[in-house]
């Protein structure tokens, strides 16, 4: 059985949460999958360890971050380099998050360096390509809406304005299910990055970092948000809010309960 690591009293209100303090695309796309985990998440505050998989992706993030602010900076983002970055990382963070391993550690850490190291020696982004903006944090207020803001950061914004989204998969993804599974995510860069500099962005790309045995690269390289899609995710984000305003937090089984982390909670509720 699955136990959470943080339990707090469940808020009286939605107020009270914070959960509409602000909308980002992580929480648009929660509360897309399923309500009542949300609710789990973002209302009742029950927050849930890390499973291998997850942290595995985070290590691949992180170390990806570190290789482009460092072409940012214009200092070494070679392989040995970020090995020792990668090390002290796992090392420091694996031991803080209380993940069950299940003996398997090793496997998993060699895993994630191995589709770090198919990645940094297949991108299709140049060394010396210096990036327009690494992790950077955005903003968009929704006041005239009479919305809460929307928040995000974007991972890198590669010369000529293109939004890259990095993520790691058990299997290559299927080119127009990846545009269709991230479109809210993407949408929601698209945005904010309109939002930072009074432009359009130049494109989109999901980076897949595939860990299979022989690791690959998959690269789904997209146009700019349309108008018909900037239109789809606000009517997205007012019947977000108002589900969320009006607590409607009912369960939507699928595929994806497979590996939801709040199963127990899901089959207590009533």
């Amino acid at each position: 059985m699955i136990q959470p690591v943080a339990l707090k009293e469940p808020p009286a209100t939605v107020e009270e949460s914070g959960a509409l303090d602000y909308i980002s695309a992580s929480r648009l796309k929660m509360f897309s999958e399923c309500r009542l985990k949300f609710y789990f998440r973002y209302v009742a505050g029950i927050v849930k360890p890390p499973v291998p998989a997850l942290f595995v992706g985070t290590a691949v993030h992180a170390v990806l971050q570190q290789w482009n602010l460092r072409r940012w900076r214009g200092e070494p983002a070679d392989v040995d380099t970020l090995r020792g970055f990668f090390a002290d990382y796992w090392q420091s963070e694996a031991a803080q998050r209380g993940i069950d391993w299940q003996g398997e550690e090793d496997k998993f850490r060699d895993q994630a360096w191995r589709v770090l190291c198919h990645y940094l020696e297949q991108t299709p982004i140049p060394l010396d390509e210096r990036p327009e903006a690494v992790e950077v944090k955005v903003e968009r207020d929704f006041i005239a809406a009479g919305l809460p803001p929307l928040v995000g950061v974007i991972d890198l914004v590669r010369s000529g304005g293109r939004i890259v989204d990095f993520k790691t998969a058990a299997r290559a993804p299927d080119a127009q299910m990846a545009e269709h599974l991230n479109e809210i995510q993407l949408c929601c860069y698209a945005v904010l990055y309109r939002e930072a500099t009074g432009h359009e962005e130049g494109g989109m790309e999901i980076h897949h970092l595939v860990k299979t045995k022989q690791p690959k690269l998959a690269v789904t390289t997209l146009a700019p948000m349309s108008n018909d899609q900037a239109r789809r995710l606000m009517k997205m984000i007012v019947s977000y809010v108002r589900g969320v305003q009006g607590e409607d937090f009912v369960p939507c089984p699928g595929q994806h309960c497979a590996w939801c982390d709040y199963r127990t909670e899901c089959r207590n509720w009533h």
